[in-house]
């Protein structure tokens, strides 16, 4: 297992952490805090509200988790049904997932109950395991809401309440139910409220639910990443397929995003069809089909993840080499979302955006506004600098022999409209139109390169 590097001398035990905490962590590989940990951590140790703002990929998860757990475990109290004693909101399925799975190791080694809420799945066993008594929810707002109003979860007992996401959560309209679960928790608890960027939105949360917080910045939400390089690649729109099909033929692990759930499912067919192995993460997946694609490419079975900006918050899937805007986002802080899936925790990554002639000025617009200077080319297939950004030897492979991506008709469990708000669906109004390359000329291309590699 890799080891964090260290950003600085200080350690998780002058942070004043438990040691019970230093040693699962050491054994995960996390062996030194980084910035937005050390700023926040001695803070939220001592139980003040804190307001935390660091770019994506900047450590915040560990920021507010190992806090809530070492204070849980300073005063263990037996555990109530349907009462936890923290709360954990995210905006997404993925990003409650993700969470989860920081805190459950920890968890165990101090012998607290951890579980998720989120839609998209049946509430039964999430009412059950409620039932039998948890210290610790992690759950999307819209789930959660739905178990209060049913009278099986209470948060009348919640010590600590942790906002992840914070401006996501108000971009995707979720402001309403959060309020009204945060008004349900004891006012004197502690909130520690973690978020990319500190707009009005959020800053509303503070004024009405903070008590004299803390704030700590360690960046500007346009500070470049130092190891993160940015290419805009001028191409026809006939060409759009074929330059995606090599740039995801090469090793290493790429995420595409495109800006409609159609163009996700349109896309990961036709790379398939092309031999790149890729599954889809978006809104119209049933929980366990994004589960299942998730793993697939987080285990390497496939290697190219076509997403939605349903994967430009909180998923963190180990060396992503390579960030494609397929689609370019509307908005600027989408931009250095998506692209902040790389290049994560010091390590290196390359950022492309596909343009074609009618997206010139709004690329323009959108990298200014992002605070970031790319080296533009106009090119074409088989232009070398497509192997300077994504190096390697172009591998294909039969689309039978490709990981069977679990697909929105394949899905058996689908969300309610509650649900669907819970799993942070993105509203649809910017949504614009599917990708227009072909299936045959992604076969054509695929065996064009085929054919050259012989």
């Amino acid at each position: 297992m890799a080891v964090r590097r260290p950003h600085h001398q200080t350690t998780f035990a002058e942070l004043g952490l438990s040691p019970a905490l230093i040693a699962p962590l050491a054994d995960a590989g996390v062996v030194a805090p980084f910035p937005i940990q050390v700023a926040t951590m001695p803070d939220a140790l001592a139980g003040r509200d804190v307001l935390g703002r660091g770019r994506t990929g900047s450590g915040k998860t560990y920021a507010f988790v190992l806090p809530l757990l070492h204070r849980l475990a300073q005063a263990p109290v037996g555990r109530r049904p349907g009462r936890p004693r923290a709360l954990i909101l995210a905006p997404t399925r993925e990003l409650v997932t993700q969470i989860e799975a920081s805190i459950a190791p920890l968890a165990r080694a101090l012998s607290l109950r951890v579980m998720t809420v989120f839609g998209g799945v049946g509430a039964g066993p999430q009412i059950a395991a409620l039932r039998r008594g948890v210290d610790i929810v992690v759950a999307c707002p819209g789930r959660l809401d739905d178990h209060v109003r049913g009278g099986h979860a209470h948060l009348d007992a919640v010590e600590i309440t942790v906002l992840d996401e914070a401006d996501h959560m108000a971009d995707l309209g979720f402001l309403p139910v959060v309020k009204r679960l945060l008004d349900r928790t004891p006012r004197a608890g502690q909130r520690l409220l973690f978020s990319a960027t500190l707009d009005a939105a959020v800053d509303a949360l503070v004024r009405r639910y903070l008590t004299n917080p803390v704030t700590h910045s360690v960046d500007s939400p346009l500070s470049p990443v130092r190891k993160m390089t940015h290419h805009v690649l001028h191409v026809r729109t006939e060409d759009r397929l074929a330059v995606l099909t090599d740039l995801t033929a090469a090793p290493g692990r790429t995420l595409v995003f495109t800006r409609t759930k159609r163009g996700a499912k349109t896309l990961t067919r036709r790379l398939v069809a092309g031999g790149v192995p890729a599954v889809e993460l978006h809104g119209d997946l049933g929980q366990n089909a994004r589960t299942r694609n998730l793993a697939a490419f987080a285990d390497g079975n496939a290697r190219t993840l076509v997403a939605t900006d349903i994967a430009a918050r909180g998923i963190h899937v180990d060396d992503v080499t390579l960030v494609i805007h397929a689609d370019p986002p509307v908005e600027h802080k989408a931009y250095l979302h998506r692209s902040g899936r790389t290049a994560r925790a010091g390590a290196a990554g390359t950022v492309v955006t596909l343009m074609n002639d009618s997206q010139v000025n709004d690329v323009r617009n959108l990298t200014r506004e992002a605070g970031i200077k790319p080296r533009t080319t106009r090119l074409g297939p088989g232009d070398p600098l497509l192997s300077e950004l994504a190096p390697g030897e172009r591998t294909f492979v039969a689309p039978s022999q490709s990981p069977a991506p679990a697909s929105a008709s394949a899905a058996v469990e689908r969300p309610v409209p509650r649900q669907r708000r819970a799993s942070g669906r993105r509203p649809t109004a910017r949504q614009s139109a599917a990708p227009s390359a072909s299936t045959s000329s992604a076969a054509s291309f695929s065996s064009r390169t085929r054919v050259g590699r012989r």
